[in-house]
């Protein structure tokens, strides 16, 4: 069933994208194999009609773009954004710790709003970017590394020293969720002991080793469950089931019109203002590149800007089945029945209706049913990269994900026919 292979395709997707990081290697692997070519933002670019092309940003952000035609002043952009960070935990500088004189724990400090009692128990590996000198002072080496192993274990307090765990326990960060990698002993140095584990997976002197960023990740690996395997069970479907489904589509697009863009921002865990999240002019920037290595004007690049869409695609809440209460009461979105469009009166989400009407009609024409989810009006609810952008691109735009349960849990619950629809819908906006 295709559904199906699709979704399990996505649990390896995501698997590989141990941190934002691997998720921009890993979709980098997949256009290289379908032709793309790389560019870079410090060279002058030469692209033309038919050409397909990405460029990455902190190694963590990455665009990818197609030339379907030259006329990008009157037929605009097609934009679907995903982001490629989720929470998690992110190692400290110095981080061995010593408890007991036995206990070697790696101090972190928690990136995004993850739920942190959901990392407890689980066996954990370590992912991220590590620099390495090189013969520019200024431009380090860089290297990825992912010790593919299960190193780490955040131990809960057993409930006979806590008694009232299941009646609800403040974790503190500091103090509950530090994780467990070894026990001390005559054979062990635990001074540097992860710079000695990073040097030995990447094959590199310690000396050489300059600084890293460092997440753990659920080692464990995702599946589909449910009775007739209708569920996805996986780490970080929050984001990287919107980046693999918008992927496909662009690679398996078939268009004649305008320039087809995916982009997946880093950061929009905490904030996006960073270099590579959707609060930078790093979109802006490359789409207006795009139009001069196309030989437009700038007036030409503002009426490409004003004739293009926006699909801002992220996650999104549907009815939980044991606290259907925390729901609006007439919106009411569920898993496998379609991509839901996220609204907010507020603006935290960027659909209106011209933008709405424009995503159902793409819906209807690919045979993919939509929902809709408010927040309930006594409740404030999250936001996403659709606003943000927005701030830096005035494009018309809709904020779209499907529907997964316990978002920002260590692994996450979605539908195998909502990933298929997602991917159709996005197939048929990048061919309109």
């Amino acid at each position: 069933m295709r559904e199906k292979e699709f979704a399990k395709d996505l649990i390896d997707y995501a698997y590989k994208g141990a941190s934002s990081f691997h998720a921009v290697k890993t979709s980098v692997d997949i256009l290289e194999k379908e032709g793309f070519k790389e560019l870079k933002l410090t060279d002058k670019w030469d692209i033309k009609q038919g050409g397909k092309y990405f460029v990455t940003k902190n190694s963590s952000a990455l665009v990818a773009f197609e030339i379907n035609s030259d006329k990008v002043d009157e037929e605009g952009f097609r934009i679907i954004a995903s982001h490629s960070d989720a929470p998690c935990f992110r190692i400290k500088p110095n981080p061995e710790m010593v408890s007991e004189k036995v206990y070697l724990k790696l101090n972190t400090e928690v990136y995004g709003g993850p739920i942190l009692s959901t990392w407890m128990d689980r066996p954990l590996a370590i992912a991220g970017r590590v620099a390495v000198k090189s013969d520019n002072i200024l431009k380090p080496k860089e290297v990825l590394v992912n010790i593919n192993k299960p190193l780490c274990i955040i131990p809960n307090l057993a409930i006979h020293m806590n008694r009232n765990v299941n009646s609800g326990v403040e974790l503190n960060k500091q103090v509950d969720m530090v994780p467990l990698v070894s026990i001390v002993n005559e054979n062990l140095e635990k001074d540097g002991l992860l710079l000695k584990e990073i040097s030995k997976e990447i094959s590199i002197p310690c000396g050489d080793i300059l600084d890293f960023d460092l997440f753990l990740y659920e080692y464990e690996k995702g599946c589909l469950v449910g009775l007739d395997e209708e569920f996805i069970s996986s780490a970080r479907l929050d984001n990287l089931a919107m980046a693999h489904s918008s992927l496909y589509a662009l690679i398996n697009s078939n268009n004649s019109k305008g320039i087809n863009i995916f982009v997946m921002f880093d950061n929009e865990e905490i904030g996006s203002s960073t270099k590579q999240g959707a609060d930078s002019n790093m979109l802006k920037n490359i789409l207006e590149r795009i139009t001069i290595s196309l030989n437009k004007t700038r007036e030409e690049f503002f009426t490409s800007i004003y004739n293009s869409f926006i699909i801002s695609a992220d996650m999104a809440h549907p009815v939980h089945p044991n606290r259907g209460e925390k729901h609006d009461p007439t919106n009411r979105p569920v898993i496998n029945k379609g991509p839901v469009i996220k609204i907010n009166a507020n603006q935290k989400y960027t659909s209106d209706s011209y933008s709405i009407s424009v995503y159902e009609a793409i819906c209807k024409e690919a045979g993919v049913p939509c929902q809709k989810f408010v927040n309930r009006s006594d409740q404030a609810g999250g936001s996403t990269i659709g606003p943000i952008s927005s701030t830096h691109l005035d494009i018309n735009s809709v904020d779209i994900g499907t529907s997964i349960l316990a978002m920002h849990s260590v692994r996450e619950l979605g539908g195998v026919n909502d990933h298929y629809y997602a991917y159709k819908s996005f197939l048929k906006f990048y061919g309109i």
